[in-house]
Order: structure tokens, then sequence, then C-alpha cells
């Protein structure tokens, strides 16, 4: 990307258009593009309607205004009933965890002093990336809330792989999660740890994968572009609501359009097609890896959704646990709004291969 397109991109990001430079250089004076007259006084618009992000949410607001409310005679049928219900519960377990992640998301950009996760993390970013793995386990929150969080860590200057470890490992290995898979599976610790390592594997697997294949050009030219700590004379209380208000309203429309993707999915397939899948110990695996991703349960829920599968043996409901809250429809399109398209197309397929082959591998030596 020219370097000249970058500067048209970051302006006016967040904040309803004021312009922000280069994280390296936060001075409020000089022009730039979106605000010609220069400095943080400037009159900007309260929305800025050329940002994609904002258009997809008003589209996802009127679209489901226009399904809840709008189609009454249609809604009323049976398929259209369980359409609306399977919709409603991916959102409604998602956003209270969306709100917790972006309001994590803008207090980290807000009052956390980048400096302080120098310290926490290894130099080196190939020790740097399990540690962040593991430090997944502080937010007790769903795939949604990862999504801003790691976008927040990018900014505040934790290598992206780093970054990529903790929005795999968080909505997985977190204690809510882990003690809902032990309530679902009673007198199964064996499938607690098999789920706990397995997931821990995959987000160290994939954070050196980045550090070895992955490529800057394809991340967003916005990531981290608004991060970078708590600038001098500026209100933190602003920063943060500021920061909170863009990352709500942008990853909100993206879990709205992955929620009706989910709901599609459940009414499309007829039940003889899970019942097929069930009887094949490699294809149950691979259908369960694949169900995952376009069911988009939350990770505090999917536990008892695999525990409800009992057709399926235990290392294809492990594959479910693990594939599930890394990869699926509501976070893949989350991703791509958050990071971009190439990098959610590569990372989401990645993601989905090598989670599945660290469950099988944990899976067999533990269930």
């Amino acid at each position: 990307m020219r370097e000249s397109d970058r500067e048209s991109d970051e302006p006016g990001e967040r904040g309803g258009g004021v312009a922000v430079q280069d994280p390296d250089s936060w001075a409020d004076t000089g022009p730039s593009p979106e605000d010609p007259e220069g400095g943080p006084d400037a009159p900007t618009p309260l929305l800025d309607w050329s940002r994609p992000w904002l258009r997809v949410a008003v589209a996802a607001i009127v679209l489901l205004d226009l399904l809840l409310f709008g189609l009454d005679d249609w809604l009323n049928t049976s398929v259209m009933q369980v359409w609306r219900t399977v919709f409603l519960a991916v959102v409604v377990q998602a956003m209270p965890f969306l709100l917790l992640g972006t309001a994590l998301s803008g207090a980290i950009n807000a009052f956390v002093p980048a400096r302080v996760f120098s310290r926490v993390l290894p130099r080196r970013a190939a020790l740097a990336v399990p540690v962040a793995g593991v430090a997944g386990v502080v937010l007790p929150g769903c795939e949604c809330a990862s999504v801003p969080v790691a976008n927040s860590l990018i900014g505040s200057g934790v290598t992206p792989a780093a970054a990529f470890a903790f929005l795999l490992s968080a909505p997985a290995v977190n204690p809510v999660v882990l003690t809902a898979t032990a309530v679902a599976f009673p007198g199964h610790p064996a499938m607690v740890l098999a789920r706990l390592l397995a997931s821990l594997l995959t987000a160290a697997v994939m954070g050196w994968l980045w550090l070895w294949l992955g490529k800057e050009e394809w991340l967003r030219a916005s990531v981290g572009v608004r991060r970078g700590g708590h600038r001098a004379g500026r209100s933190r209380f602003g920063e943060f609501r500021r920061g909170f208000q863009h990352d709500f309203l942008h990853a909100g429309g993206f879990l709205v359009v992955g929620a009706m993707a989910a709901a599609t999915f459940n009414v499309a397939v007829p039940r003889s097609v899970l019942d097929t899948f069930s009887g094949s110990p490699w294809l149950s695996v691979l259908f369960l890896a694949v169900l995952a991703v376009v069911l988009a349960v939350c990770s505090e829920a999917d536990a008892f959704v695999a525990s409800s599968l009992t057709g399926f043996s235990p290392l294809a409901r492990l594959t479910f646990m693990v594939v599930g809250p890394m990869v699926d429809l509501k976070l893949i399109a989350l991703q791509t709004g958050t990071f971009g398209r190439a990098f959610a197309v590569r990372f989401s397929g990645a993601t989905i291969v090598v989670a599945v082959l660290c469950s099988v591998l944990i899976g067999g030596v533990l269930l």
C-alpha cells in the first residue's frame, strides 16, 4: 500500500473524524485530508459515512429491524421462527461479552501505558507468543471480546503474533469456559484438560506460524493506528468513550451478519445429514469442526452443545469445542471488519487446520 493511501485512512478512524497522525508522533497540529484546518479543535462530523464498518453496522440494524418487525406473516412460519430463535440466541449470547471486550479495549488504549506490555511479555517474539496464549485466562469472555482487545494490544506495541495467540486462547482457556466444560461433562476431567491443552497448543502454533509466514500487508492499514496509549493533553475518559463507541459499533454490525449466517445454516441443513456423518470416526471429527464454524455458539455455551451430541465420539466433540471459539462465522466477520479480508481468509483457514490437528493429537492421548 502506498504511503499516501495509508495516511488517508488514518484520520478520523475514531473519535468522530478527529485527525490522528502516525502513532510514533502524537502531535495534534497540522492539516490532514479530512481535517484541512488542522488541530484538535477543528469542527468535524459526528459520523463519518465513508467508513465501511459504519455502513455495515447501519445496514445490519436496518435488516434486523425489517426481519423482526416488518415481515410478520413471513416470520410466523415454523422455519422462520427457528431461524429467528437461533439468530437471537447467538446475538444475545455474544452481546454481553462484546460489550466487555470493547470496554476493555477502550480501557487499554486510554489507561494502560504501552510500556506495560513490553515489560510483561518477553522481548523475543517467539517466547512472547506462548506467554500471551497463557495470558488468555484473564479475559472471561468469548471470541467477540477478544478481537477488539487483540487490535488494541497491537497498537500498544505488542507483536501481532502474540496478540493473535491471545485472540485465539482467550475464548477457550478462561476459567468461565473451563468451568462450563466441567459442568457439561461431569466425571470427565480429561475432557477439560484436553480442551485446555489443545486450545493453548493451537494458539501457540498459530502465533509462531504468523512469525514465520505472516506478512504485514495482509493486515488492514488501520489496524492499531489509533492505539498508542494516552496522549498528553487529552482526557483519558474521553479517549475511553470514543474508543468504546467506535469498537462497539464496528464489531456489532459484523456480529449481526455472522449471526444471520449461522441461523441460516441451522434451518437449511436437514437432521439426516448429521446422522450420516456421526457413523464415521474421521468424518465425524471433520464434520463437527465445520459445524462449530457455522453454528457460531458462544464459547461459554458450546460445551453444553457438544455434550448433547451423544452420537459423536469424544474426540469429535473435543474438536467442536476447540475449533468453535477460534473460528466461526461471526468471528470471521469480526476479523474481516477489524483486520481486513486478506488476513481473515488466511488466518481462519490455517486456524481450522491447526485446531483439528491439535485436537486429534491431544484427544488421542487423553481421551
